[in-house]
């Protein structure tokens, strides 16, 4: 019976549960990292700045972490083998993870929606949309679950 459990075996029975999160969780270290960088510029800045200023200091962030990042990718989306058009990503970390910042007073569905589009364009498994405009930082995970 789980009431019977001894403190030990709580123990191990949370670790257990923990290591298969994080087993299930896409690049944990990174993103780890990633989030560290984010929560350290909404620290110092706190809300009410346009999504520039945090992408500016985001990249000093992840600079001190020594992360490579591209700012600015941009990419071309194409369309049965055509060029339809072109996209520019705010960073993309390690060339794993897209990062994409809202200075916005909630996300929407085509925030979601959006950032996962992007995932599929570059094949890419893990972005992070990133809302800086509240007093506590929001941020969601989009997994790309066609690769």
């Amino acid at each position: 019976m789980v009431a019977n459990m001894t403190n030990g075996k709580e123990q191990d029975a949370i670790r257990l549960i923990r290591n298969r999160e994080m087993a299930d969780i896409i690049y944990p270290e990174l993103s780890y990292q990633i989030m560290n960088a984010v929560f350290a510029v909404h620290n110092q800045l706190g809300p009410g700045f346009v999504e520039a200023v945090y992408e500016n200091a985001l990249i000093e962030e992840l600079k001190g972490k020594r992360l490579a990042f591209e700012h600015q990718k941009t990419i071309d989306i194409i369309y049965n083998g055509k060029k339809v058009g072109r996209h520019k990503f705010d960073l993309v970390v390690e060339k794993k993870i897209i990062l994409e910042l809202k200075a916005v007073e909630c996300f929407s569905v085509h925030h979601k929606a959006q950032l996962l589009s992007y995932l599929k364009a570059i094949e890419y498994r893990l972005g992070i949309l990133v809302n800086f405009s509240k007093a506590r930082i929001e941020y969601k995970r989009i997994t790309n679950s066609s690769e």
